[in-house]
């Protein structure tokens, strides 16, 4: 779906990428970054954040947490991390990349609330539970320190996607707002919930979710309640063009994932301010049948399209041209992607080696795929930063012996 999108904005980052492998740089199964693209995208999310005086967290999942992404982040203006779970948090800490928001989507586990509070030490911590709230204040008493809370909310007719679900009751929020202020270690400072934003395929628009007139209403009620100057956290499909919605919508904090790489699904219908600045690389492994194999592990194409036919730029050689595009057959999600099956019908069936692009929405921390940086792409001397596995450890790629 972005293949299209990354030939027509950044062909040369393409042909960057393949160079690189064919000269034995980069793996196979790599997500690669244009890191200087994500400055400009990050300077430009930044720059327009700010002038709404929206506070932003950088979301690095869907890259691996990759450390060069999040010095790439930070030098673009954006200087501190929504962490999805633990793993998460610790990456980006040691990239530099500080704690803004943890604990949204997944929760904090108990027997490690004491690390995230003495360590980490998040500006933000999200609870779903009284039970969760009394962990986070209890471990951020016990490290000396006064954590700010944000309660996600929900109600009846609200979105979330299955295995999402949970937090306080909208209806209920003065009181739970009561109840956190009255922690030991623990204040109320919020409100949040997932998503607040999601592309509507009809109308190839982004449009609010229930979720945002449940934070709307439940900011009200705060407000009649005498709690002034609260957080309300809004994230889901953010990128630059939506900011002044969520700023009108009376969100302060947004959390930019996709829209840092240019990936988000408006991004797919829209000539938007960010740049695509990541793609999936492997190469072919062998033939059968009228198809050429390339190599899997990294092949989860988020769904936030209906099915399409996925493409590939396939070529022994560096190039972003549509001549190279073929057809490519994924794997189903029940199987493991071992391999994709590029067509082959043509009569020209692609070499052992050749190597093979891809441009999905990917989400590389649940995948077995390394995650390569590149710098000096605009310049033309594109040079490898770090190799890193999905949790932002570098990778001695291709190996190493004693």
């Amino acid at each position: 779906m972005f293949l299209d999108l990354l030939i027509r904005r950044n062909p040369q980052f393409i042909e960057a990428a393949m160079s690189l492998h064919q000269q034995g740089k980069i793996p196979a199964n790599a997500y690669v970054l244009d890191l200087d693209a994500v400055e400009r995208n990050a300077r430009t999310f930044s720059e327009a954040a700010s002038k709404l005086g929206l506070t932003t967290f950088a979301m690095t999942k869907q890259v691996g947490r990759h450390s060069g992404f999040c010095q790439a982040v930070m030098h673009g203006g954006i200087n501190r991390s929504v962490a999805v779970d633990m793993p998460c948090a610790v990456a980006c800490d040691r990239a530099g990349l500080k704690t803004g928001h943890l604990g949204h989507l997944v929760q904090v586990p108990q027997q490690e609330a004491d690390f995230a509070a003495s360590h980490l030490k998040p500006d933000f911590w999200t609870v779903f539970s009284d039970a969760k709230a009394q962990e986070a204040a209890s471990a951020a008493n016990r490290a000396n320190r006064e954590q700010a809370l944000m309660a996600r909310i929900q109600t009846e007719g609200d979105t979330f996607y299955r295995g999402h679900e949970g937090g306080f009751e909208a209806g209920d929020i003065v009181q739970v707002a009561d109840r956190l202020d009255g922690l030991q270690g623990g204040r109320f400072a919020g409100i949040t919930t997932f998503p607040a934003l999601l592309f509507d395929q009809e109308t190839r628009k982004v449009k609010p979710t229930p979720n945002l007139t449940t934070l709307n209403k439940a900011a009200e009620a705060l407000a009649q309640a005498g709690h002034s100057d609260i957080q309300i956290n809004a994230p889901g499909t953010t990128s630059s063009a939506v900011l002044a919605a969520l700023a009108n919508a009376g969100a302060t904090q947004v959390e930019p994932g996709n829209g840092l790489h240019g990936t988000t699904p408006l991004h797919a219908v829209e000539d938007l301010p960010e740049d695509p600045a990541v793609l999936y690389l492997s190469e072919v492994s062998h033939q059968h049948g009228g198809k050429a194999y390339c190599f899997g592990g990294g092949l989860y194409i988020d769904p936030v399209f209906p099915k399409y036919q996925v493409r590939a730029l396939v070529s022994s050689s560096p190039t972003a041209q549509p001549s190279a595009l073929r057809n490519v057959e994924i794997p189903d999600y029940s199987a493991i992607d071992y391999y994709a099956m590029i067509d082959a019908d043509d009569g020209s069936t692609p070499a052992s080696g050749d190597t093979v692009v891809f441009g999905f929405r990917g989400q590389a921390f649940v995948t077995r795929a390394m995650v390569a940086g590149i710098r000096g792409v605009e310049s033309g001397n594109p040079e490898v930063t770090t190799i890193e596995n999905g949790f932002g450890d570098p990778v001695n790629w291709p190996g190493a012996f004693a």
